[in-house]
């Protein structure tokens, strides 16, 4: 009988451990709230990182700003605690914060304190920069306002009778979305032109190189590589999107009531990315820092905080061993023929940029997989086909001293 519990035991033991692992998997290949110190009901509308500590701009109801020292395990209230906080931006050493009441606020200790700027009766939605020139998005038809000396002193614009949501500078030119599409300017707000988006109200930008992204209310994402001169539609459509993050020529976007979607290919297709969540939130500000994305959101009253995922497992890429290799080589995908995903294995010998891309069998790049610097090691990557029809594929890895393609078939 003893025997008999002994076995039990063990056996209950090994169940038990099995089931942790499984679960610490499951953590972190999912959506995990982050919400120590803050709670689980607060909807956070902007995000920032500077240095080791993440701001997380809320709504004065619920808390006006949070701090984390230690990437979202837990977070304290710190700051402007009587205003909604709905944007953050980093420029050198500063941050500054748009709010809904009292303008634009700046911290030059790392978001442990802050004090009011000259701009403190517009409600800011938006903040962008070039050089010492800050431009804010302002709601009530309020336009854009300009800082040239960081922040000191502030002047309307030209573009002064719209509500202004997004604003973006590439180089000099600053674009602003408003409710009635997208505007330019290209000498420091002096002057506006409207774009040919121009029947659209637009709520979120972001750039990868040249190419301009626009989040828009209900028609999804649109694209511009003209510097605002055309736009086309991207697959993501029928959509609000209030935020969006991008590393290397990875997009994240957010959307209202529909979580994240994740693009590999400059916008050309999307994926949900909402594993864990378990509802679909809306979902206000991206981050990404220290290998993780952040999601600040708004959704049920459970739901509202930020959530952390780690950034190599969203978008498929996994380091199994950091042993260092002899040599590169790229690995013959597993499985193969597959449907609809299968995993690339590689190996590198030495610290660098890497490129692994997809190509359709016309010689197409359809996906780019992994486009950033890695250590040395071993790595696996999934590839998804869900969207592509069945098809020789062909991947193609690239560094600074080695490229090699192989052929994969895709059967559906």
């Amino acid at each position: 009988m003893k025997k008999i519990y002994k076995i039990f035991a063990i056996a209950l033991l090994s169940f038990l451990i099995v089931h942790y692992i499984l679960n610490i998997d499951n953590c972190s290949a999912q959506w995990v709230q982050m919400s120590s110190g803050m709670g689980i009901d607060k909807p956070v509308l902007s995000l920032a990182v500077i240095g080791n500590n993440i701001i997380a701009g809320l709504d004065n109801s619920t808390g006006g700003m949070y701090l984390s020292t230690n990437y979202g395990v837990s977070w304290t209230q710190n700051g402007i605690t009587t205003d909604d906080v709905a944007c953050l931006m980093v420029l050198g050493s500063n941050i500054y914060a748009g709010t809904d009441n009292h303008g634009v606020y700046v911290s030059t200790n790392n978001g442990v304190s802050w004090s009011q700027t000259s701009l403190n009766t517009q409600k800011v939605n938006s903040l962008a920069a070039f050089g010492t020139n800050i431009f804010a998005g302002i709601l009530n038809n309020g336009g854009v306002y300009v800082s040239t000396n960081s922040g000191n002193t502030w002047s309307q614009t030209s573009l002064n009778n719209q509500n202004v949501h997004p604003v973006l500078t590439i180089g000099t030119n600053v674009f602003a979305g408003t409710g009635t599409g997208v505007y330019i300017s290209t000498n420091t707000g002096t002057n506006w032109t409207q774009t040919a988006l121009n029947n659209k109200a637009i709520l979120s930008f972001t750039a990868i190189g040249s190419n301009i992204f626009a989040g828009t209310y209900q028609n999804g994402v649109y694209f511009s590589t003209d510097n605002g001169l055309s736009w086309t539609q991207t697959t993501l459509t029928n959509k609000s999107i209030y935020s969006f993050t991008v590393s290397g020529t990875n997009i994240f976007a957010g959307t209202d009531s529909n979580g994240v979607y994740l693009s590999t290919n400059n916008g050309v297709n999307w994926i949900q990315k909402n594993q864990g969540f378990g509802f679909f939130p809306t979902v206000c500000a991206l981050l990404i820092t220290n290998n993780y994305i952040f999601a600040g959101t708004w959704g049920t009253t459970t739901g509202q905080s930020v959530w952390r995922r780690t950034y190599s497992e969203i978008i498929g890429i996994n380091n199994i061993s950091a042993e260092i290799p002899a040599n590169y080589s790229l690995s013959q995908n597993f499985p193969n023929p597959f449907n609809p995903s299968t995993n690339i294995r590689y190996e590198l010998p030495k610290n660098g940029i890497v490129k692994l891309d997809v190509y359709d069998a016309l010689g197409r790049e359809v996906e780019t997989l992994v486009n950033e610097k890695q250590t040395a090691g071993t790595y696996e990557v999934t590839f998804n086909a869900t969207q592509y029809p069945s098809g020789v594929f062909f991947y193609r890895l690239n560094t600074e001293s080695f490229s090699e393609t192989k052929k994969m078939i895709l059967t559906k």
